[in-house]
């Protein structure tokens, strides 16, 4: 989307409404959103860590006078990258779908930065987190500070005169999506529903969900998308991911049907065509989730064990575009 520059930090969205961008949008470096009306302030989500959730609000603090106070933050998903800076907003009202709330109260910072820690102790799935994250952000302090509220499938907030509509689309990418979608302003805060110029990765699907939550924001009057990585779109950034999504779909189902392994599948997918996008090591969780979807069910992925067949991709086929080198 031409009209938007994909650079570090501000971005001024029009009548109060406002994105916080972290190019390249790869693992850990997600974005925010804020609205603002009356006084009123409502956040889309925190950053990985604290520092670059310091950042984050002190830009907007210093662009909009009235985000010196967080009145209400919105985590549209459970991941660190989405959730980690809530202690830093801790006065305000945290509002989550009940599902991110049951995944955050599963996967507490205070774990990760343990696991960090001693990622020697964690095999090839420890080497693969030490790899991606350590040196770029700092999970020592992080206080696990869940939502104060939750809710299961729609709410709607007012953010001063401005509506906002929350609508929980999961499972999709975890088991609780929420699109955050300003009507009058004609824009939407995708969280991970969106993943713009990047592969994105299926922690719980199914994949058919995640089709339907891209056609739903295809139906709604939006202009401007924030997506939760990536850089700001329009509906055109929609039709990428909802494209690959049933690429990737017919590939697996062909392979799964011949009897492939998921992981041999996913070496044998053709990327051509998403060749500019990052992180295509996500294309094996994302066939692992629709072999689970073909199976008719069966045990969520741990994500640990996904981080080590994600490296050995990696180290396998080389190339592309990553943190992970």
């Amino acid at each position: 989307m031409a009209k938007w520059q994909y650079t570090r930090g501000l971005h001024d969205l029009g009548n109060g409404c406002y994105a916080w961008l972290q190019p390249d949008g790869s693992w850990g470096y997600s974005n925010s959103g804020l609205i603002v009306d009356q006084g009123e302030t409502l956040l889309v989500d925190t950053l990985m860590d604290l520092k670059h959730t310091r950042e984050m609000l002190d830009g907007y603090r210093a662009a909009v006078p009235a985000a010196s106070r967080i009145g209400t933050l919105v985590n549209t998903h459970s991941n660190g990258d989405h959730t980690y800076g809530n202690q830093l907003v801790s006065g305000a009202r945290i509002i989550a779908s009940r599902a991110c709330a049951e995944e955050m109260a599963q996967r507490r910072p205070e774990e990760r930065a343990a696991m960090m820690r001693n990622w020697r102790q964690h095999g090839a799935a420890g080497a693969a987190w030490h790899e991606l994250y350590d040196g770029r952000f700092d999970f020592e302090g992080i206080v696990y500070t869940p939502p104060t509220e939750v809710f299961d499938r729609e709410l709607t907030l007012h953010v001063g005169a401005k509506e906002v509509r929350l609508t929980n689309v999961g499972p999709a990418h975890t088991r609780g999506d929420v699109l955050a979608y300003v009507p009058g302003d004609r824009t939407v805060f995708t969280g991970d529903i969106l993943f713009i110029g990047g592969h994105p990765a299926v922690w719980a699907g199914p994949v058919s969900n995640w089709i339907k939550a891209c056609d739903m924001i295809l139906g709604w009057d939006v202009e401007t998308i924030v997506p939760g990585h990536g850089p700001i779109t329009d509906k055109q950034g929609v039709l990428a991911l909802k494209g690959y999504f049933e690429y990737v779909t017919a590939a697996t189902r062909k392979r799964f049907d011949a009897s492939m392994s998921a992981d041999e599948a996913a070496r044998d997918i053709p990327l051509d065509a998403y060749r500019d996008w990052i992180d295509d090591e996500r294309i094996v969780v994302n066939v692992h989730a629709l072999y689970r979807e073909f199976a008719g069910g069966g045990a969520k992925p741990n994500a640990m064990d996904m981080h080590a067949r994600m490296a050995r991709y990696r180290k396998e086929r080389g190339g592309g575009r990553s943190v992970w080198k």
